[in-house]
């Protein structure tokens, strides 16, 4: 009980610590408003890789459909914030946008979590485009124009509640029974079948699961860019997220965590040379697949390179 103790104390400990010192930063004017777009970019893109990992990387379900879901989280909460405009508007328009990716997420996981490998993957892809061609197409929406002058409430403190809180709740999620049926669905379907798990609800759970955070994601998006359009959230977003999990490593948080950053430092630092930017960017995600193909961290968790207890040490 002491090492757990500890252990958890050490964590709200690392947790407060962060906060302070960027918040820190960020008041005294060391990170400018260029950095804190990194800062942003950063703690959505967490969101969107720890909730797309638990689909596809503990889960075993290769989904396209993330940025889908993400959009409905954006659009959901810019409506409503251009509405009420103000904090309250923020917080239940980022409420009403993940409720709504999750209801999308369970009408359209029940029919398509039943196709596995490819087929899922572009089952889910053409979701993401439907969704897209409706937001295109709506007057609730400005249609192509997209919309604009959406009110700013997500700074730094509400990104980084959200942020901990996403990777706390999923990796809860992961530990308990729930988690491990997904886990074993990702080992061996069949197998999860005969033990008498039932597949389809679990699967259908982690997407529901993943298309929440992927609205929140989505909806802090909305209020922090302003600006919103239909393009944002094509393909190659769905592509962009999923580039960090296979990074990171496929059943990993930490390993999203930290891939979500080292992109983002990467991206960062590469916005001078414009020329070749993308080509060194790929070349550099070529290498890392070549010489890592499991991602930085594999399977692997952060408590498994730093234990908190000794190896002869009990809990009582």
């Amino acid at each position: 009980m002491k090492a757990l103790t500890k252990k958890n104390f050490l964590i709200l400990g690392a947790i407060l610590l962060t906060f302070v010192i960027v918040q820190g930063l960020i008041f005294v004017g060391i990170i400018n408003s260029f950095y804190e777009i990194t800062i942003a970019m950063i703690c959505i893109n967490i969101i969107l890789a720890v909730s797309l990992n638990l689909v596809t990387g503990f889960t075993g379900q290769f989904s396209l459909g993330h940025a889908g879901f993400m959009s409905i989280g954006a659009y959901s909460c810019a409506i409503i914030n251009l509405e009420m405009n103000s904090t309250s508007g923020f917080l239940w328009g980022t409420l009403a946008g993940a409720l709504a990716a999750t209801l999308v997420g369970i009408l359209i996981g029940i029919p398509t979590l039943r196709l596995k490998g490819d087929y899922l993957a572009i089952a889910t892809l053409g979701m993401a485009e439907i969704i897209r061609v409706v937001f295109l197409n709506l007057e609730i929406t400005n249609g192509a124009a997209g919309l604009n002058g959406i009110p700013r409430f997500a700074n730094w403190m509400w990104l980084y509640i959200f942020t901990i809180a996403t990777v706390l709740l999923i990796n809860n999620f992961i530990k308990s029974s729930y988690g491990r049926a997904c886990i074993s669905i990702r080992e061996d379907e069949i197998a999860a079948e005969s033990m008498g798990i039932n597949t389809t609800k679990y699967k259908v759970v982690a997407f529901a699961i993943g298309a929440f955070f992927a609205g929140v994601g989505g909806a802090l998006y909305s209020s922090y860019f302003y600006f919103l359009k239909p393009d944002l959230f094509g393909f190659l977003k769905s592509i962009d997220i999923l580039v960090i999990v296979v990074l990171g490593g496929m059943g990993s948080v930490t390993g999203s965590v930290i891939a979500a950053i080292l992109l983002a430092v990467l991206t960062t630092f590469l916005q001078s040379f414009t020329a070749v930017r993308m080509i060194v960017y790929a070349l550099l995600l070529v290498i890392i697949m070549i010489f890592r193909p499991q991602g930085i961290m594999g399977t692997k968790e952060i408590n498994d390179l730093f234990k908190f207890r000794k190896k002869d040490e009990r809990i009582e």
